[in-house]
């Protein structure tokens, strides 16, 4: 099961029927590199044991993008490069024109393409239908831009933007910590705290977060990251983009589906998936709520 590791929530700003999902996302599914191939980038099956690029449980749909790249060291085109380029001078006692070397590098890459390694990197992602939102589990966003351009691309139009808040959340965590935190939250103890007039970042890490030190400087600045545990269920850091990372759920969550057969692939992959989702998406209420509700979009 993918147990995300990151969250960037998007919301949809149009009703979107998802029926076809499937059959649309077949335009774009993933294909390994050719010889000659830099890149490809497309659909894969969350499930090996079922080959449907949409795995869908509970009104969610869980989406894996798939990228291979081929790496080819800067280092190893340039010292091929060089020696053709020498050669070439040589042989016919002039220099290279700009586009005759760029010429020969692009000849340089389609033959050691064949003979370059894969990097296969995934990007998981699901959409909850009922509350018209998708996670992304995604470091940074421009993995999360990338893996939804691809989805817009599959269905035609995807008409989302990032989850704001009424209230900003830099104000509300700042106020958890010189004041009061809501009772199913636990301030742990790593904070980021950003100066007035933007004259630097302060990083405390295994420091208690009641520590007067810390309530001071969170006073004369704003919280800009804090790490926090959902109801001993799931541990994170919340950014003040609205953003989750570092998600770590507690083993309570990851085994409560020890009980279903190891055989039974599909059920395990359903219930742990349906449980994750639940586990995040009900975490991701609470912050709403906190942080004022949904900001409307005009």
């Amino acid at each position: 099961m993918y147990w995300f590791k990151n969250a960037i929530i998007y919301q949809l700003t149009k009703q979107i029927n998802f029926e076809n999902i499937e059959k649309q996302l077949k335009k774009c599914e993933f294909t390994p590199c050719g010889s000659a191939d830099v890149s490809h980038f497309g659909w894969s099956a969350p499930l090996f044991t079922n080959g449907d690029l949409a795995h869908q449980a509970d009104g969610k749909i869980l989406l894996i993008a798939k990228r291979e790249e081929k790496i080819l060291p800067v280092e190893v085109v340039n010292r091929e490069l060089i020696k053709r380029i020498t050669a070439l001078e040589e042989k016919e006692q002039r220099k290279l024109k700009k586009v005759e070397r760029l010429s020969l590098k692009d000849d340089v890459i389609a033959t050691l393409l064949p003979q370059a390694f894969s990097r296969i990197k995934t990007t998981a992602l699901y959409i909850d239908t009922m509350k018209q939102l998708i996670f992304v589990d995604a470091a940074s966003s421009k993995t999360a831009e990338d893996a939804l351009a691809l989805l817009r691309k599959s269905l035609g139009s995807l008409p989302v933007v990032p989850l704001a808040f009424n209230c900003a959340p830099c104000e509300v965590m700042t106020k958890w910590v010189t004041d009061t935190a809501p009772d199913w939250l636990i301030l742990r103890e790593e904070v980021e705290i950003r100066e007035k007039a933007d004259l630097g970042v302060i990083h405390c890490k295994q420091k208690d977060i009641e520590d007067e030190e810390i309530i001071e400087l969170a006073k004369n600045g704003s919280v800009s990251k804090l790490a926090l545990e959902w109801e001993n269920n799931l541990k994170f850091i919340l950014v003040e983009d609205g953003t989750l990372k570092r998600l770590k759920f507690d083993d309570n969550i990851t085994e409560k589906n020890d009980d279903i057969v190891k055989e039974d692939v599909t059920a395990r992959f359903d219930a742990d998936f349906v449980l994750m989702a639940s586990v995040l998406g009900k975490t991701v209420d609470s912050l709403i709520e906190e942080f004022g509700g949904i900001k409307d979009r005009l």
